[in-house]
Parts: structure tokens; C-alpha cells; sequence
């Protein structure tokens, strides 16, 4: 019997001695793996729709440069900078639109990234300010009753300079690393005009930075964009803490 006790004593001994080194090991394990770190810094490209559009449009030339800089895990403060020189010429007018705009805001990433991935699916909000001229090339008035033939088109040339407009966009849109920091997107905008300066016995018919504007104060746009990102930092990302929650029986 004692020899049984003896031959237990060993035994629970060793066992314990085991179990201490595998917790050991398994603490020595779990340290040694280090925190995850994300690139914080500066992403700057160019809209190439606007760019290849001045290439195969003959009446428009235009340029614009995007930039985002990343502030937290999910936010984005972004910014558009571009000019536009443009002519319509519709049935009854016939008008240039030149002059350059800034927008500013910020973008929400809500694309959960796997591993080191920094894609990004967004919503965002910007203002837009915009500094321009138009030119009245040409117009036709308008006649109801065509019985006697078309009104002639009269040539104008009349300039309007220091017109002004303000407007807000909703911003969606989408980011894709093709490249080792060379970033593909695209985004579609919702514009608003807030305020505009109109010129006397014209209006402003298109907006450098907004687009046409029809219909009334609403708007519509887009790009697609080519970006370079310039890390400038890492942050470590902290764990989520797991918080237990107590129901509480009535």
C-alpha cells in the first residue's frame, strides 16, 4: 500500500511538472507573436477619366488631382482639386464654361481588410467651392411657331467673369491595391448647391466640379483614379477587449 501511495505521489508530480511547462510554453508561445501594425500616411493620384476625356472630347480639357490622408482606423480626410475648360452647345446655346474648383471632406472605410490588405469601400461627404467664367458663343431664340421658319442663330461672345458657386457631395466609392502601393478607384457623387453668384440674363448652365445643372440644384458625378500611397508611419492595433455581460433576471 505504500508503495502504491509512493508510485501516486510520483505520478501526480510528474504530471504537474508537465502541465507547468506546457502553460509555460504556451505563454512563451502566445507572447511571441507580435502585434499587428497598419501603415498610416499620404495617398495622392489623378482622376484618369477627366484626363483621357480631354484626349477624345475636342470641346474639353480638364485635370483633376485627388489625395486622401488616413487619420484613424476607419476615417480618411480626402480632398479633390481639378479645373475644367468646357463647351456645350445645345439647340438653342451654344457656351464656354472655364475655371477650377476644391473639394474637401473625409471618407469611413467599411471594408473589414484580412491579413495586410488596405482596401477600402467608403461613404464620405464633401464641400465643394468652384471659381469660374462662362462665355456666351452663340444663341438662338426660341420661336413656338415655326410656321415662317427658325429664328437665326446670333453670335454673341459675351463673357461673364467671377461667377462663383458652393455645393455639398455624398461621396461612395471604392479603393483596390493593384500593385505594391499603387492604388484603382472609383466613386459616384450626389451634389447639392448651396449657394451660386448667376450672371445677369445667363445662368450658370455648367459648374467646373459639379457638372450640368438641369436639373435645378442637383447634380451628379463621378471618377476613376490612379493613386500612389507614401506610408509615413505604423500604429499597432489594439486588441477589443471582450466585455461579459450579465443578464439580469426580473
Amino acid at each position: 500500500m505504500r508503495h502504491i501511495s509512493k508510485f501516486f505521489f510520483s505520478v501526480c508530480i510528474v504530471l504537474l511538472s508537465f502541465l507547468g511547462n506546457a502553460q509555460e510554453k504556451t505563454t512563451i508561445k502566445k507572447d511571441s507573436i507580435p502585434p499587428k501594425k497598419e501603415r498610416y500616411g499620404l495617398r495622392v493620384g489623378v482622376d484618369l477619366f477627366k484626363l483621357t476625356r480631354s484626349f477624345y472630347e475636342t470641346d474639353y480639357r480638364g485635370l483633376e488631382l485627388v489625395g486622401d490622408y488616413r487619420l484613424t482606423r476607419r476615417h480618411y480626410l480626402a480632398a479633390e482639386i481639378g479645373n475644367e475648360d468646357k463647351t456645350v452647345s445645345d439647340d438653342q446655346v451654344n457656351f464656354t464654361t472655364k475655371g477650377t474648383y476644391l473639394k474637401a471632406g473625409f471618407d469611413y472605410n467599411s471594408f473589414q481588410n484580412w491579413g495586410n490588405m488596405e482596401n477600402i469601400i467608403s461613404v464620405g461627404l464633401r464641400y465643394g467651392v468652384s471659381s469660374f467664367s462662362q462665355t456666351l458663343n452663340s444663341y438662338q431664340v426660341y420661336n413656338p411657331n415655326p410656321y415662317f421658319g427658325e429664328s437665326p442663330v446670333i453670335i454673341s461672345g459675351e463673357k461673364f467673369d467671377g461667377l462663383s458657386a458652393q455645393w455639398i457631395e455624398v461621396v461612395a466609392g471604392m479603393k483596390a491595391e493593384v500593385l505594391s502601393n499603387i492604388f484603382v478607384g472609383f466613386s459616384v457623387r450626389l451634389n447639392r448647391l448651396v449657394s451660386q453668384n448667376r450672371p445677369n440674363n445667363f445662368d450658370n448652365l455648367y459648374i467646373p466640379g459639379f457638372n450640368r445643372t438641369y436639373n435645378g440644384d442637383f447634380g451628379i458625378g463621378f471618377n476613376y483614379t490612379v493613386s500612389y500611397f507614401i506610408p509615413l508611419y505604423k500604429a499597432t492595433v489594439k486588441a477589443k477587449k471582450k466585455e461579459e455581460s450579465k443578464k439580469k433576471k426580473k
